[in-house]
């Protein structure tokens, strides 16, 4: 693998924990404020606290098969870049490729989970 590839990749990862991170504790702080505001404005009923679960468990239930996709989704980019000719240190063809990839299996991961939802 190139300098250049290897110090992208490298750069990507970093951000892509760095950003992953602040969104995990963003939500984690605003699932928190809006749960002790309905709880201090007594909004919370049976009805209430079901959605709270069902959201989470619907999350839950699925979290395998979108990780599962998006992997193999991945490894058949790495796999197909491995047969296309492609100018190793200049090309962002393997940065398009692996989107594009992790982008469908995102695509397919949707359109299970909603068609799952609306039955």
């Amino acid at each position: 693998m190139s300098h250049h590839l290897t110090e992208a990749l490298m750069a990507v990862g970093i951000l892509t924990v760095i950003w992953s991170g602040i969104y995990f504790v963003i939500k984690v702080i605003t699932d928190y404020t809006l749960k002790k505001k309905m709880i201090d404005k007594g909004y919370v009923d049976e009805e209430s606290q079901a959605l709270f679960k069902k959201e989470q468990s619907i999350s839950n239930n699925y979290a395998s098969l979108k990780w599962g996709l998006i992997t193999f989704c991945a490894g058949l980019a790495l796999i197909l870049l491995e047969f296309i000719p492609y100018e190793a240190d200049d090309s962002p063809l393997p940065f398009g490729l692996i989107a594009i990839f992790v982008a469908t299996g995102f695509l397919i991961y949707y359109f299970l989970v909603k068609n799952k939802t609306e039955q």
